[in-house]
């Protein structure tokens, strides 16, 4: 008996009827009469709730708001994110391949081996590779030394024939210089290009029109100059006295682009060394440009 009369209790309050009456203040006119029960409160409260639960949920999944959450990304964005990295992957490999062309170049015009892959030490740029770190006087002697004597007993040349080149022929080269040839082209010995004596302060022009990628001095060769021309070929002017053009710069066939010398620990006098390359092949240049 005690908790049914609890529950009735209970129930009764739940239904208990309350008045909410609005009066105007100075004339004690009423403005609104509200007639509420508990039991209505609740409703209408929970009505409220679940009213702004289903609101929500429907902003979240059908409008653009959801991609303000932290965290959701709609389809869309990710496969916008999916060909974003494809692209930052594809531009990565083409900047790696431009990379080592130009070190390919860079290592012609010093005349040094050719390499078919970028080392991890020269890519990440916080590593300093061993050619990076200052040099002595006698050990730059020690390894031209070294470096000349290894051309000298390279015998790869000496059972391999050159490959054919035969589109070069197609094109015109202007004469870098006038002069006489004193030392011919013999890749056997490690000399891919010819040897031009000419007059002192002779004005060397570019072969061909074309872009510089190398101007600058090396040890070994000294002032070095390379031009990067249409269809694959490559010429090199080394042993100059002073260059008349930086990287980046754009010549025309016959342009001046440095003056003969005599620089570099392989120069033997004042002249000019003129290699030709096709292909990344050195070619003979006495074939395809007369000197005279």
């Amino acid at each position: 008996m005690g908790e049914k009369e609890t529950e009735k209790g209970l129930f009764k309050k739940l239904h208990n009827k309350y008045r909410i009456v609005i009066l105007n203040d100075d004339t004690m006119e009423e403005r609104l009469n509200i007639r509420l029960t508990r039991f209505r409160v609740f409703i209408l409260s929970g009505t409220v709730i679940i009213f702004l639960v289903l609101a929500t949920i429907y902003l979240i999944a059908f409008t653009p708001l959801k991609e303000y959450i932290p965290g959701y990304a709609d389809f869309n964005t990710r496969m916008v994110l999916r060909e974003l990295s494809l692209r930052a992957d594809t531009l990565e490999k083409q900047l790696r391949q431009k990379d080592l062309y130009i070190m390919n170049i860079r290592n012609i015009a010093e005349g040094r081996d050719l390499i078919e892959e970028i080392p991890d030490t020269i890519a990440d740029p916080d590593v300093t590779g061993i050619d990076e770190r200052p040099r002595s006087r006698e050990d730059s002697l020690l390894r031209a030394e070294m470096e000349l004597t290894e051309q000298f007993n390279n015998s790869y040349w000496e059972n391999t024939e050159m490959p054919a080149i035969a589109d070069v022929g197609y094109f015109t080269f202007f004469p870098p210089a006038i002069g006489m040839i004193s030392s011919h082209f013999d890749p056997a010995e490690g000399h891919y290009g010819v040897d031009i004596v000419s007059d002192q302060d002779e004005i060397i022009k570019s072969t061909l029109s074309g872009t510089v990628i190398f101007s600058g001095w090396t040890m070994e060769t000294g002032y070095t100059i390379g031009v990067q021309h249409e269809n694959n070929i490559v010429s090199i002017y080394k042993h100059n006295s002073k260059l008349l053009k930086e990287e980046g710069s754009m010549v025309e066939a016959g342009d001046p682009i440095a003056i003969i010398g005599d620089t570099g620990l392989y120069s033997t006098g004042t002249h000019l060394h003129f290699e030709l390359w096709f292909n990344g092949v050195p070619v003979n240049p006495a074939e395809y440009i007369s000197f005279q």
